[in-house]
């Protein structure tokens, strides 16, 4: 289902489990990509939980990743990133595809996420790959002023 095909020249890619000795070049990328990033422990905290965390490699380089969780009959999406260099070329939808594709293989009949309500860009990748709009949770995410900002929640049949 994805919706921007790659460009011409889009490096070869394959991808990986996260191990530790990736991990500093993760969080590299997750340190450039958001304005509050995941940490250390929240990634090996993930690794150690089973969950499902997936590097899209070009060569050498991380081009993105993703973190899903498991559940009953459906997989959370909790963090999917495209290194700020590699935006915008459509490794979004293939990490998204890579995802339902787990998930299936899982029996999985659903994805999950959250994002954030100012973040129009990542709602609309996820808008082009099925996903809708089914609620919001108020104050969800962290911000840099004062107030906490709300979450869009929204899921995809599979």
């Amino acid at each position: 289902m994805s919706a921007s095909p790659l460009p011409h020249d889009a490096p070869p890619a394959r991808f990986e489990p996260l191990t530790l000795a990736r991990l500093d070049a993760l969080l590299e990328v997750e340190q450039r990509a958001h304005s509050h990033p995941w940490t250390r422990g929240n990634f090996t905290d993930a690794m150690a939980s089973g969950y499902q965390i997936q590097l899209l490699m070009g060569d050498e380089q991380i081009l993105g990743y993703f973190v899903g969780m498991l559940g009953v009959d459906e997989v959370h999406l909790l963090n999917l990133t495209v290194a700020p260099a590699f935006q915008r070329q459509g490794w979004s939808h293939v990490l998204l595809d890579a995802l339902a594709l787990w998930a299936r293989s899982q029996g999985a009949q659903w994805l999950w996420l959250e994002v954030r309500t100012s973040n129009q860009r990542a709602r609309h990748v996820y808008e082009a790959n099925g996903f809708r709009r089914v609620g919001e949770r108020k104050r969800y995410y962290p911000s840099t002023t004062t107030e906490r900002e709300d979450a869009v929640v929204m899921s995809r049949a599979l």
